[in-house]
Order: C-alpha cells, then sequence, then structure tokens
C-alpha cells in the first residue's frame, strides 16, 4: 500500500491492512515426526503418578521416555543440557508438588536449574520450549497422562531438535551423564501398558 494510500484511510478513520511481509508464516507440522522425549521423574510423586495412569487404563505417548530420580533435587543443569545435545527433542522434570518436596526443597531447586537452562537454550539459539518443569502428586495419574500428551504436542510443533546427532541415544546419554544419581530400572511403570494404541516400548 503506498504511504498516500495509508494516509487517507486513517484520515477516513479507517485502518490500513497489514502488509503481507508482516505475516509470519506457521510451521509446517510433519505428521510422521515422533519425538523422543526424556522425562526426569521423582520416584516419590511422578512415577508414582505414571504408573497410576498406568493403573487406570489412562493413554499417553508412547515416545515418554523416563528417568526415575529419588528427588528432582538431584536434576543439574549438565544433566538436562546433555540430554539436549544427545538429541533429544523436548526434555522436562516432572517433580512432588511445591511444598510437599520429601526432602523440602528439591523440587524448588530443580524448577530453578530448569529455567536456567530454558534461558540459556535461548541464548544458544535453541527453542527454551524443549525444556519444561511439571508438578504433581502420586495422586495424579490423569495429570501425568495429561501433560505427557500436552507436551509431545508442544514439541511436535516444534519439529526435530536441530543438533539431533547420528546414532545416538538420548536416554542413554542421559542416564550416563546421571551416573549413579538414576534409580535402577527394575521394571518401566504399569503405563507403559497403556500407551497409545496398546504399544509397550
Amino acid at each position: 500500500m503506498a504511504d498516500t494510500d495509508v494516509k487517507a484511510a486513517v484520515a477516513e478513520g479507517g485502518e490500513a491492512a497489514p502488509e503481507a511481509a508482516d505475516e509470519v508464516p506457521k510451521k509446517a507440522v510433519d505428521p510422521d515426526f515422533e519425538p523422543e522425549i526424556i522425562v526426569f521423574a521423582c520416584h516419590y510423586c511422578a512415577y508414582a503418578a505414571a504408573d497410576l495412569a498406568g493403573s487406570m487404563r489412562l493413554q499417553y505417548p508412547s515416545n515418554i521416555r523416563m528417568i526415575k530420580l529419588p528427588c528432582t533435587g538431584k536434576l543439574e543443569v549438565i544433566h538436562l543440557l546433555r540430554a539436549i545435545e544427545a538429541g533429544a527433542d523436548g526434555v522436562y522434570a516432572a517433580g512432588c508438588m511445591e511444598g510437599e518436596c520429601h526432602y523440602l526443597k528439591g523440587n524448588l531447586w530443580a524448577r530453578k536449574r530448569v529455567d536456567h537452562v530454558k534461558d540459556l537454550l535461548g541464548e544458544l539459539g535453541l527453542e527454551p520450549e524443549r525444556v519444561e518443569m511439571y508438578n504433581m502428586s502420586s495422586a495424579m495419574g490423569a495429570k501425568f497422562a495429561e501433560v505427557a500428551t500436552e507436551f509431545t504436542e508442544r514439541i511436535k510443533q516444534l519439529g526435530p531438535s536441530p543438533v539431533k546427532p547420528e546414532g545416538v541415544s538420548p536416554h542413554a546419554a542421559a542416564r550416563e551423564a546421571l551416573g549413579g544419581v538414576a534409580m535402577p530400572d527394575e521394571a518401566q511403570p504399569a503405563a507403559a501398558a497403556t500407551v497409545q494404541e496398546g504399544n509397550a516400548e
């Protein structure tokens, strides 16, 4: 629109139509993209909530890979970054409700570390939305399934991680970075048997 036309529209009390250049095109979503998502879950709350989701026969995406921690307070910045570096498309920590941590302030420390990683990703040119922190109690099986589904949809919108290397397992790399902090996987929670379409990992 010419400058004189803009002035005329304003003079008549109308509004100039936005220029096409100002319109931000929406990112195309690949329907075949299945993101790799790592969940650092508190043993007492989020992991128990996942177990409850299974007992309730609730469904959530099968791309969720959990690492059980005694407390999310054990989660350090380097653990989150290592998972992203190894190619995880999204990472989130799931801890106790605020004020109800079994180790008093572990989940509060975890939230600060997650927020710090979000800032670091932004500075590196990566989407901060690839990392998140959630709080839930052991009785919130439905909340666990809801969070897993919503976070997966968020990552699908963002697309694959731009730093995904070939032949590297984000889950294995994240667990290795944790060293002896992660609790052993004696078995996946019952929720693994009720993932979408009934396919276990």
